[in-house]
């Protein structure tokens, strides 16, 4: 079940996203690092933004962030358990956020990625991405540092 982020998640997203990026993804980075993981209704609730997880049995599996940037769709903190890739629920997750941009009239959903994960940049490919040049990224988008990786899908 995919439902709107609520503040007795918390614990649950930290639980998950922060060791898929230590120990998954070598990246060395803490929850308090991360304004969008520590209070996402404050980072993502503005204009069409959202912040939703997919639960089972209260049980945050996966993750999906929709930023509202001036009529840009930026995606952040897509995450899903390793014992649930390849169910679907990462593209039902991507599916969720493309359908409130649509509604929502933004001109197109941005993303960053790193290099490293191949399965990700196959999976945006899959689902409408085009990768950009880093020159092409819209001045609005707010930058991650370790992101080297772009990718846009045009909207409407």
């Amino acid at each position: 079940m995919i439902v709107p982020f609520e503040p007795a998640h918390a614990q649950g997203v930290i639980a998950l996203v922060v060791p898929i990026q230590r120990d998954e993804f070598s990246v060395p980075i803490t929850a308090e690092e991360q304004p969008d993981l520590l209070d996402p209704v404050r980072f993502f609730r503005r204009g069409a933004g959202d912040f939703w997880v997919a639960l089972e049995r209260d049980r945050v599996i996966g993750t999906v962030g929709l930023l509202d940037v001036e009529g840009l769709g930026v995606l952040r903190k897509m995450f899903v358990a390793k014992e649930h890739r390849g169910s679907g629920l990462a593209a039902r997750l991507l599916e969720v956020a493309i359908e409130r941009a649509v509604e929502e009239r933004l001109e197109s959903i941005v993303l960053g990625t790193v290099d490293v994960l191949k399965g990700a940049h196959r999976f945006y490919e899959k689902h409408g991405f085009t990768r950009i040049d880093e020159r092409d990224l819209p001045a609005r988008f707010p930058r991650v540092a370790v992101d080297t990786v772009f990718y846009e899908r045009r909207l409407g």
